[in-house]
């Protein structure tokens, strides 16, 4: 199957959805594809009991009133085509070669797992992870949770699992007490902001919330039964069902590597004032470009929207907007930038590469990705570097592995689907 609209729009989530809805107004044909069955991204994730948020139930009623926007849920991009395509594989299509005059890479951001001792065992997820299953129905309620990691994601996994009936025993913060202090005071500058992180916390009552802290080590038989937080030079063993650890967010880049876009120094796509990419035709909005909150991606997303379609509106109310959430953005990133601890590699019989079982020590003295693949099969697994790559990136100073398609497991079909040619014009 082939299929051509005038915008393709990549990630359906607060940047995705705000770049569909101001492309479709000028009557551009616009494809909205997400890997996910129910639009929203991870920030406003739906799910058993976890209907559409109100920003999100309006982006979809003005989307749903726009004629001209296809959604294409559940459908994953697995390589990009010559001559402005992209190879899809969707839950209702099958195999689907798209082309399209611009696209709108909205793809936004991944978790960053950083392994310690145990880290395989199960009941060990991600801080969003954890978010992502308890809205996909995982029942949790009377469950001993440690949320650890870095960021105000674990603030956000809390307020879930305390929402879902779980029994967070502590919150385990890498960043000092300093830096999060002075973070909370920032927040006065943004009121909303401020009662949204004391609605969350409850004001940490009843919560033990250790800053300068790291998870070191679980422990158990089959699955997760304790484990060990280090406090400075201090060690403490604490009982629990599940840890839910990540060390931030780290902006989702692997289309825009694979169509050879620019990337920064922290990671994300290279954009102009307009969410132009480096490369003619292509956008970039949201998380990608920079981990900033859905506040900033709805705006970038927007903008995006508008210059694809060559909408002539006036944007400085938008410029505006996008300047104060990249302000507040740098705020966080700042708070709550990883230290010598974190980015310490752990004991060299620690699994780097889960999927290949490759631990540190089998990499340590290696020199790049391309050695640690032929040495080890590091990254050669159903992940394909995503998560061992950003640690190893940190630990040894790495390069990101180049993405290589397809981006994620395909049918064969699908994969035949990019060759065949397009039905003859009657």
């Amino acid at each position: 199957m082939r299929q051509h609209v005038d915008i393709v729009v990549v990630g359906a989530g607060p940047a995705g959805l705000n770049a569909a809805c101001a492309a479709a107004r000028s009557g551009a044909t616009v494809a909205l594809l997400d890997d996910n069955p129910r639009a929203g991204g991870q920030i406003w994730r739906q799910g058993p009991g976890h209907p559409p948020q109100a920003p999100l139930h309006d982006l979809l009623v003005a989307l749903g009133a726009q004629t001209n926007v296809e959604h294409w849920p559940s459908t994953r991009v697995v390589a990009a085509l010559d001559s402005r395509g992209l190879l899809l594989e969707s839950a209702q299509h099958g195999g689907v070669c798209v082309s399209y005059e611009r696209l709108i890479l909205a793809t936004g951001a991944r978790e960053r797992l950083l392994p310690f001792a145990g880290w395989t065992l199960p009941g060990v997820t991600g801080a969003g992870a954890l978010q992502a299953l308890i809205k996909g129905g995982m029942p949790v309620r009377g469950e001993r949770i440690v949320i650890a990691g870095s960021g105000p994601l674990l603030i956000a996994a809390l307020a879930t699992a305390r929402a879902a009936g779980a029994r967070v025993v502590a919150v385990v913060e890498q960043a000092s007490a300093w830096d999060v202090a002075r973070f909370g005071v920032s927040l006065l500058g943004e009121p909303a902001k401020l009662r949204q992180a004391v609605g969350m916390t409850r004001g940490f009552a009843g919560l033990s919330y250790w800053t300068g802290s790291l998870v070191e080590e679980a422990h158990g038989d089959g699955r997760v039964e304790q484990v060990t937080i280090r406090r400075g030079t201090r060690r403490v063993t604490l009982d629990c069902d599940r840890i839910a650890c990540g060390y931030g967010l780290m902006p989702n880049v692997t289309l825009a590597q694979a169509l050879g876009c620019a990337i920064n120094d922290a990671g994300g796509i290279v954009v102009d004032g307009a969410q132009r990419t480096s490369l003619e035709g292509i956008f970039a909005a949201g998380e990608c470009t920079g981990v900033g909150g859905a506040e900033l991606a709805g705006v970038e997303g927007e903008i995006a929207g508008l210059s694809a379609s060559g909408a002539s509106a006036d944007r400085a109310a938008l410029d505006a907007q996008r300047a104060r959430w990249r302000r507040f953005g740098h705020r966080v990133e700042t708070a709550f930038a990883l230290q010598e601890a974190a980015c310490t590699p752990p004991a060299d019989t620690t699994l780097l590469c889960r999927c290949e079982d490759v631990s540190i020590g089998e990499v340590r003295a290696l020199a790049d990705w391309r050695e640690a693949k032929l040495h080890t099969r590091c990254g050669m697994g159903a992940c394909q570097g995503r998560i061992c790559g950003a640690a190893a990136s940190m630990y040894f100073g790495w390069p990101s592995p180049a993405p290589r398609p397809p981006f994620s497991p395909a049918q064969i079909g699908t994969l035949i689907a990019a060759g065949s040619k397009p039905p003859p014009a009657e």
